[in-house]
């Protein structure tokens, strides 16, 4: 049995800690989600077919759609030549649901099965993603949407889902380039890509209707790049973070930022004319780029809708009792260009070069990748008070499984609920969450190469 020690290095974690098992292999009685190798045309025509891993061969995987209250009921089926797991990101499921291999689960062997049986509580965007050697198998493409309708549908004329990607890719054969653990994707920013898709496609483009409402579901499925975007032709309000309704819509009126593993949900009005074409447009160094195009193609309704109604509010998501909260501190380190002089790795100190050797460079308080210990450890129902130092000169985007938290404001009012949090070099952010949801949950950096690297710890909430 593997020590948490080990868990960060191992390629196909057994089942640590003695955790039981809530279901056995899969038995296929549920629909299957089909993890397989496909050759799909991601790049434009002119190039080949790009091998990829994908859930079903597609790109995104099937998309799950389902109503508030219902259960996930899906066997993965394990045709790939790595073990793996599907982690459905943004849901509070029952821990044993949570897919993270090595902690939660054993990973899937190749040609193996398991049952994932699962309510979702709270309408909104999610994802489910690979998490055995994520840094790996997610830049392959597995991944796809999880969308959980609200039991009362919103006054919108279409819902799109955005998968937002980049891939690096060989641009003379159009293949992903397998290198996974250089030193530089892991001690710099993280793997960024060369080519830049949306739902898999290049230059997708969406026709539409003048005054049109459309509903955008985006999601940052990138293993390191964080999106900024602005709209063009359209007018937007922003109704849900990371899968959470906010209390009222809030206007588009700055860039939005999306950092890996974040989702935005947005309401947006066509204002452009007929034979114009609006624009989900990114950002990189200044310049504008279309993300998704939207011609407008012909004229709609002459009167526009006021601004739209929130959506309802997830069920339990309040955050109470600050005053009486645990406090806990977690201080990022490492990185190229940091400061960090050594750490604890495998249970012994180690000197920064001897890390580097080790191809390990980032720590959270001193240490590198899961411990012994949590970080924490709360009863149910107690409110936990989180603050986190970045101490490096890198971004990094901190996914807590199993439950959503507010940001504590500098004024001490709370942000709205989110499940990733993106930090910049040299600040200090502080969370607050109810620990609501019994069990072991992960908290890593979403910028997947860093997790891979050392950022990962874990959190116990008693039962």
């Amino acid at each position: 049995m593997l020590s948490r020690r080990q868990f960060m290095g191992t390629a196909a974690a057994s089942a640590l800690f003695g955790l039981p098992k809530n279901l056995a292999a899969g038995n296929g009685a549920y629909s299957p989600i089909d993890a397989q190798v496909r050759n799909i045309q991601l790049a434009p025509p002119n190039y080949a077919q790009t091998e990829i891993w994908g859930y079903d061969g597609k790109m995104p995987g099937t998309e799950i759609r389902l109503s508030q209250g219902q259960r996930v009921q899906r066997t993965l089926q394990n045709n790939l030549p790595q073990a793996t797991s599907i982690h459905w990101h943004g849901i509070r499921s029952d821990n044993a649901m949570d897919g993270v291999a090595g902690l939660t689960q054993d990973a899937v062997p190749t040609g193996g099965n398991f049952d994932y049986d699962f309510a979702v509580p709270d309408a909104g965007t999610y994802w489910y993603h690979a998490h055995n050697r994520s840094a790996e198998q997610v830049a392959r493409g597995l991944y796809g949407a999880l969308i959980v309708e609200e039991n009362d549908a919103p006054d919108v004329d279409r819902d799109e889902v955005l998968v937002l990607d980049d891939w690096l890719l060989n641009p003379e054969t159009a293949q992903i380039d397998p290198d996974f653990t250089s030193r530089h994707t892991r001690s710099h920013a993280g793997r960024r890509g060369n080519f830049v898709a949306t739902n898999g496609r290049y230059q997708l483009s969406l026709p539409v209707v003048q005054s049109e409402r459309l509903r955008l579901r985006l999601i940052n499925a990138a293993n390191a790049r964080i999106f900024v975007l602005q709209l063009a032709g359209l007018e937007g309000w922003i109704v849900a973070l990371d899968g959470m309704p906010l209390p009222a819509p809030h206007p588009v009126s700055e860039d939005l930022v999306l950092a890996p593993g974040q989702r935005i949900d947005l309401f947006v009005d066509v204002i452009a004319e007929v034979g114009e074409t609006a624009h989900l447009v990114r950002v990189d160094d200044n310049e504008g780029l279309s993300q998704v195009a939207f011609p407008v193609a012909a004229r709609g309704t002459q009167v526009r809708r006021g601004p739209p109604m929130p959506l309802p509010p997830n069920p339990d998501q309040n955050v109470t009792n600050l005053e009486g909260a645990m406090r806990a501190r977690l201080n990022m380190g490492g990185g190229a260009m940091g400061s960090l002089d050594a750490a604890i790795f495998q249970g012994d100190r180690k000197s920064f070069q001897e890390l580097v050797e080790a191809n390990q460079f980032w720590a959270f308080n001193g240490i590198i990748g899961m411990t012994e210990t949590p970080l924490l450890e709360a009863d149910l129902g107690q409110t936990v008070r989180l603050e986190i130092l970045n101490d490096t000169v890198f971004p990094h985007a901190m996914h807590l499984h199993g439950m959503h938290f507010r940001e504590v404001q500098k004024d001490g009012t709370l942000g709205p609920l989110r499940d990733t949090l993106l930090t910049y070099g040299g600040e200090t952010r502080e969370i607050a969450f109810m620990a609501n949801n019994p069990g072991d949950w992960l908290f890593h950096c979403h910028m997947l190469s860093h997790a891979d690297s050392g950022m990962m710890t874990w959190l116990k909430v008693n039962a």
